[in-house]
């Protein structure tokens, strides 16, 4: 089950690393699955992307080749 998040484009400014302290400790205490989901929710939002059908790798930009020891 996908849970719904919605991004506050106006909740984000400038602070020293110490005024993070209750983003980071909200963070370690999620797991690792709902780390991920946010983490591809962010994604979907800065590429532009649906999250019910995300865009393929486009392979033909890759090449794998053996090296020869």
């Amino acid at each position: 089950m996908m849970k719904k998040f919605k991004l506050d484009r106006t909740a984000f400014s400038m602070h020293a690393l110490e005024a993070h302290e209750p983003a980071i400790s909200y963070w370690k205490n999620k797991s690792i699955d709902e780390r991920l989901a946010a983490a591809v929710y962010l994604n979907s939002v800065a590429y532009n992307f649906d999250l019910q059908n995300p865009p393929r790798i486009d392979r033909t930009a890759f090449s794998m080749r053996k090296h020869n020891a």
